[in-house]
């Protein structure tokens, strides 16, 4: 492999990484306070890129107000769906909010058929400018990378100043640890777990969005695969951690395309080594990279 193929691979793995750490953070936050898998979670990320697409397409939005609303509209649809769905049965057993979060992981993708339909819809919403190759010696790289890249790296400093900075975060950060406790301490427990469902979605939705700029289709299957390499993601960083899931997003990417930056023949094979990693770090390191235990903070 030359230099300039190298760096074009280092770029993409870094591109591809961000959007899988946008993704996960989404679940490990979610798993760190309720210690529920949100299976639903890559089916929010595909309806807040149908409502950006609604709104730019139908609306005549501008790009950036048609992506801004999409985002808030998967915002309010985790707030919903952890209202219905998840609240009433805090209670109950592990395995009912399981079942629950594929039953509802189903109904979106069902819902998204009925009515937005299941023919794949082009995703050219954004302006020309972003679609420019800029030329770096010898290493092309499209203007979208560099948006993509400013965006994800200027949302995981946010959340980490969120999370680790303010008090809204240190209330997170203790229902993490104690839900009975954290409440005697005046904090609103319901009102902060809604806000991480909203956090968490909205920041799918943004790598949703960026996602489709990418790779520009939206379909109602799109957040399966995506939601599922971001659950491996936080696996391999340790699920609960933020930090964990964040680099687990970059190395899950980095490996991908560098597996086929070296060894072009194994392409076709590209998803099953995000399994294969999966598989042996279950085997050897099922705590993942960043080892968190049932009473540690996210």
């Amino acid at each position: 492999m030359s230099t300039s193929n190298l760096i074009q691979d280092l770029i993409n793995g870094t591109l591809l990484g961000g959007l899988y750490a946008l993704i996960a953070v989404g679940y490990t936050m979610v798993y760190g306070i309720l210690r529920l898998i949100n299976f639903a979670h890559g089916d929010i990320l595909m309806m807040g890129v149908y409502f950006s697409f609604y709104f730019i397409a139908a609306l005549t939005m501008p790009w950036w107000l048609g992506f801004i609303v999409g985002i808030v509209g998967a915002g309010v649809l985790g707030f919903m769906v952890e209202r219905i769905a998840y609240r009433p049965l805090r209670s109950a057993p592990r395995i009912s909010s399981l079942i629950t979060a594929i039953g509802m992981s189903f109904f979106l993708e069902s819902l998204a058929v009925v009515v937005f339909g299941g023919i794949p819809k082009s995703f050219n919403l954004y302006p020309t400018f972003f679609s420019k190759i800029l030329i770096i010696g010898h290493t092309r790289i499209q203007v979208l990378t560099f948006f993509i890249l400013a965006v994800t790296f200027l949302l995981m400093f946010v959340l980490i100043w969120l999370l680790y900075k303010t008090k809204i975060g240190i209330a997170m950060r203790a229902i993490s640890v104690d839900i009975p406790t954290t409440s005697l301490m005046g904090a609103n427990v319901d009102n902060i777990i809604g806000l991480t469902f909203i956090i968490g979605s909205m920041l799918a939705a943004t790598s949703g969005i960026m996602w489709a700029m990418r790779y520009p289709q939206v379909q109602p299957y799109m957040g399966f695969v995506p939601g599922l390499k971001a659950f491996i993601a936080a696996v391999i960083g340790g699920i609960g951690s933020v930090p964990g899931a964040l680099v687990g997003g970059f190395l899950l990417g980095m490996v991908e395309i560098l597996i086929v930056g070296f060894f072009p023949n194994l392409a076709g094979y590209r998803d099953a080594f995000a399994y294969v990693i999966l598989i042996v770090l279950l085997m050897f390191r099922p705590s993942g990279i960043f080892k968190v235990y049932s009473e540690q903070k996210v």
